[in-house]
C-alpha cells in the first residue's frame, strides 16, 4: 500500500492528466463538443509532465494542443459553409483527396524542422520517435478541428507508437492511457464512419 501511495504522490500530475485524457477520448469517440475543454485541461497537465520527462517536442505540442483546442472549440460551435453541405448535424466529413499531397508535404517539412531543433538544442534521447509522434499529432489535431473522419487513422498510428515511447521513459500511467487510446481509436474511426452513413440514409 505504501508503494502505491508513494507512486501516486510522485506522479499525481501525470495520473490526473491520464484520467482527463481518457475522458477526452470518450467525448471524442462520441463526437461531443465537451472533448475540447477536456483536451485543453489534459494538455495543460501534460505540458508539465513532458518537460519533466525530457520530451521537449511533446511539451511544445501540448501548448499547441491548448491553442488548437480553443480553435477547434470555436469552430465546432460555429458550423462552416462546408458543414452546411453535410447531411449529419455534427458536420463530420471525409477528408478530400486534394489534401493528400499538401498534408504529406507539410508533414515532411514539420518532421524535419522538429528533428533539427531537438538534435541541435535539446538533450532528448528519443529524437526521431518524439518528432514522429509530434508531427503526426499536429496534422491529426488540425484534421480533428476540420471534423475529418480520417483523423482517427493518424491517431491509431500515433497511439501505438506512443505506448512504447512512454514505456521507454517510465511514464506508466501515460502508457496505459495510450494503450486504451489505441483500442478506442479503431472503434472511434468505425463509429464516425457509421454516423455519416446513418445520417445519409436518414436523409434519403
Amino acid at each position: 500500500m505504501e508503494i502505491i501511495i508513494n507512486f501516486i504522490e510522485e506522479n499525481w500530475v501525470e495520473i490526473i492528466g491520464a484520467i482527463v485524457g481518457l475522458l477526452y477520448l470518450y467525448y471524442e469517440y462520441k463526437a461531443d463538443l465537451k472533448m475540447w475543454p477536456a483536451g485543453i485541461i489534459m494538455s495543460s497537465f501534460y505540458t508539465f509532465v513532458f518537460i519533466h520527462a525530457g520530451f521537449y517536442a511533446f511539451a511544445c505540442i501540448n501548448i499547441y494542443y491548448i491553442l488548437a483546442g480553443i480553435y477547434g472549440w470555436i469552430k465546432w460551435h460555429k458550423p462552416s459553409v462546408e458543414d452546411a453541405d453535410t447531411t449529419n448535424e455534427i458536420g463530420l466529413l471525409h477528408a478530400p483527396a486534394r489534401l493528400l499531397l499538401p498534408l504529406t508535404v507539410a508533414t515532411i517539412i514539420i518532421f524535419g524542422i522538429i528533428v533539427f531543433v531537438l538534435q541541435t538544442y535539446t538533450d532528448s534521447g528519443v529524437v526521431y520517435g518524439d518528432s514522429f509522434v509530434t508531427t503526426i499529432s499536429i496534422v491529426a489535431m488540425w484534421m480533428l478541428a476540420q471534423k475529418y473522419v480520417e483523423q482517427w487513422l493518424l491517431l491509431i498510428v500515433i497511439n501505438i507508437v506512443s505506448v512504447f515511447l512512454y514505456l521507454y521513459q517510465d511514464l506508466y500511467p501515460t502508457s496505459v492511457m495510450y494503450l486504451v487510446y489505441s483500442i478506442v481509436s479503431v472503434f472511434g474511426y468505425l463509429r464516425w464512419k457509421k454516423m455519416i452513413i446513418k445520417e445519409i440514409n436518414e436523409n434519403i
